[in-house]
């Protein structure tokens, strides 16, 4: 008698049965990571600001070092003075007189011909060889408005025509950053920053990797007296500031730059919580029945390790890492803000916004570019790391 509680499927049902895929760990962790919008998100800015670091700088024609002292403290916006077809002008916070391109390129620093400081007028030559081209800058009309309302302490004379205010912006295309006090572009000194940000950062982090996986491994593992022991160097190297750190390796190693000092210094240090966190999984991991039947057989201590516990622990460990990356670039800019960085004319952020101190209500700018690489550079890798950990905890799988 045939069951009821049974269907049975012909030969054409089955062939048209829609079977899932397997997938390894790797590809469901990819799957579900590709979910994640702020992942994917970070993952697009990282590249980005790698390849803004490794290959925008040979797409501008300035150094980090170069100089050009005529175009100091230049702002990413030119309020200039459309005076004539051709002729914009554009006066700075320091009172130089710059003529621009339509194009919104820097043409040059007019030179200044006249100064009468007792009547407040400086006179400007526009032209090198006609003498009767001529700016006139007068800050005796201290009480003249535009149409918003706000006062003006000068008025820009050229060719018997009078100009209270600039009517029209431009982009600064010769500097699109802006420059800094001493006539430097900031753009290039930006890529430049991040080019040292990110190698410090990445260097720092997978030392720290590699001596705190190990590290940790070894102690969870073992247990006993040898994860006392090693713990309590662990507790005895997380007690020392990092600060202190980084100025006694600068006295030791006088000779060497900065750079070197930072790396050492992070290398050194930020393994610790690498090894903490190892050390608990390798615990949890060590009491189960896989590694119990590789004991029996005969496997070597370091295979058991390398070959079963890390890869086992491999997910919380790249989560941990990718925290780490941000930790290090907010270190190295903290670093060089407060002067134990890297040694001039190299620039890294934390460098840019340090020089940005002394005209920050002034050239506000300069402050903005390096703080916002920082702040986008750290939300990046943190929301990579959130979507990392979603994707590789086998606990937070939702499908």
């Amino acid at each position: 008698m045939r069951d009821e509680r049974f269907v049975f499927l012909d030969e054409k049902q089955l062939d048209n049965e829609i079977v899932r895929p397997s997938l390894t760990y790797w590809q469901d962790a990819w799957r579900r990571l590709k979910k994640h919008k702020l992942a994917m998100i970070g993952v697009v800015i990282i590249i980005f600001v790698i390849l803004f670091g490794v290959f925008g700088p040979y797409f501008t024609p300035y150094s980090y070092s170069d100089q050009s002292n005529d175009f100091r403290n230049l702002p990413p916006m030119l309020d200039v003075f459309n005076v004539d077809e051709g002729v914009n002008l554009y006066l700075s916070s320091d009172y130089n007189m710059f003529l621009v391109a339509d194009n919104g390129e820097m043409v040059r620093k007019l030179k200044i011909d006249k100064r009468d400081v007792i009547n407040k007028i400086y006179e400007y030559s526009l032209d090198a060889e006609n003498s009767d081209e001529v700016v006139i800058l007068d800050f005796s009309y201290n009480t003249l408005k535009d149409k918003q309302g706000y006062d003006y302490d000068y008025t820009i004379e050229y060719r018997g025509s009078v100009y209270q205010y600039s009517n029209e912006s431009k982009f600064n295309k010769s500097f699109p950053f802006g420059t800094d006090d001493l006539g430097r572009d900031i753009l290039t000194r930006v890529m430049y920053g991040a080019r040292i940000s990110l190698i410090i950062a990445f260097v720092a982090t997978f030392v720290n990797l590699f001596i705190g996986v190990i590290y940790g491994s070894i102690s969870g593992f073992e247990g006993g007296r040898v994860d006392n022991v090693m713990m309590r160097i662990v507790d005895i190297i997380n007690s020392i500031p990092l600060m202190l750190y980084v100025i006694l390796l600068m006295v030791w190693f006088r000779n060497s730059d900065g750079l070197t000092n930072i790396i050492i210094a992070l290398s050194s240090v930020y393994w610790v919580s690498m090894a903490r966190l190892v050390r608990g999984q390798m615990l949890s991991l060590k009491e189960q029945e896989f590694v119990l039947a590789a004991r029996v057989i005969g496997v070597p201590k370091y295979k058991i390790i390398l070959r079963h516990l890390i890869p086992n622990a491999i997910g919380p460990i790249i989560v941990s890492m990718t925290m780490m990356i941000p930790s290090a670039v907010f270190t190295e800019a903290f670093l060089s803000f407060i002067g134990l960085g890297v040694s001039a004319p190299q620039a890294s952020w934390g460098t840019l916004a340090n020089n940005a101190l002394s005209g920050l209500t002034t050239y506000p700018y300069q402050l903005f570019f390096p703080a916002m690489a920082i702040a986008i550079t750290i939300l990046a890798f943190n929301f990579l790391g959130d979507g990392l950990r979603d994707a590789l905890d086998p606990r937070l799988r939702k499908g």
